[in-house]
């Protein structure tokens, strides 16, 4: 058990969710605003990726991705700043019968160190790392992260002084993960992040959990989430493994069936799972002391 848990509020993501609810932040503005919604809520860290303000559609601008910091961090709310750096790894097949050429309108593929200027230009206090390869959701999207630009990737977020966030979609990338820190290019204390039940990654089951919470190198410090209806039971089972959590609108929709939910509604949910536990909720400044995080300002 967990007994010091810090939660972290994944706010937007990049998914086709903003059609199916408008709560969903898509300007800078309201995903910074939803950050200090969710900090407000409890949240010690807000992970975020940028949108086109125009379409809603994922996006991986520079001046986007600066907007949001700058209002975070000018804000009177403290918060750890996360942003995914998982932009730039799309290739999605022309289809089952021509994968080639690939579909130009769905792939977004770029090199390592185009996918890290937002990291080294703004220097976030915490960056994501996806750790490897998987066929994501349905069709032909591959998730593409190969072992050689993971490497070049970790090693400029380690240069720049931003701490990796390793997200691990299944056992293989726990795997790939353990090697990067054997070769130096990420350093202690190890985040990690769990990321249970996307198709076609690590199933949601508590087998599968604990195979990956039991491969975990000691002193590790993770945290488990799953998307969907089984967004806040994790909250519960992450603790119970001794992990973090994370909760957001990147990851659900909704706060009950039919019920959509904001990311301060699902930080407060988890909050009040936590300590109905008997588990305490650490803010930000604890979590950078944990994570041996550096505050950045404006």
């Amino acid at each position: 058990m967990n007994w010091d848990v810090f939660i972290t509020c994944a706010v937007t993501g990049g998914g086709d969710t903003t059609g199916k609810s408008d709560k969903v932040p898509v300007t800078p503005k309201e995903i910074a605003d939803a950050a200090i919604e969710a900090a407000k809520a409890g949240a010690a860290i807000a992970h975020c990726h940028v949108r086109d303000p125009e379409t809603g559609k994922a996006a991986r601008d520079v001046a986007l991705y600066k907007e949001v910091v700058d209002r975070i961090r000018s804000a009177d709310t403290d918060v750890v700043i996360n942003l995914t750096a998982g932009m730039g790894g799309d290739l999605v097949l022309g289809g089952v019968e021509t994968p080639l050429p690939l579909d130009a309108a769905g792939t977004d593929m770029a090199g390592a160190t185009e996918r890290t200027e937002h990291v080294r230009t703004l220097l976030p206090e915490i960056c994501t790392l996806d750790c490897g390869t998987m066929n994501f959701g349905e069709g032909d999207y591959v998730m593409t992260n190969t072992p050689a630009m993971l490497r070049a990737m970790a090693k400029q977020m380690t240069d720049a002084g931003v701490r990796p966030e390793i997200e691990a979609f299944d056992t293989g990338h726990l795997w790939l993960a353990k090697q990067l820190v054997k070769e130096g290019l990420i350093e202690d204390p190890v985040l990690i992040q769990l990321c249970m039940g996307i198709p076609w990654g690590a199933p949601d089951d508590m087998n599968t959990l604990m195979a990956m919470v039991n491969n975990m190198p000691e002193g590790w410090i993770y945290s488990a989430f799953s998307i969907g209806r089984m967004e806040l039971p994790y909250v519960a089972a992450a603790a119970l493994t001794g992990a973090n959590v994370r909760v957001g609108l990147e990851d659900n929709i909704y706060l009950s069936r039919g019920v959509l939910a904001t990311n301060g509604a699902l930080v407060e949910r988890a909050v009040t799972i936590l300590e109905a536990m008997g588990a305490r909720v650490i803010g930000p400044d604890e979590a950078r002391e944990k994570l041996k995080l550096q505050k950045r300002v404006v």
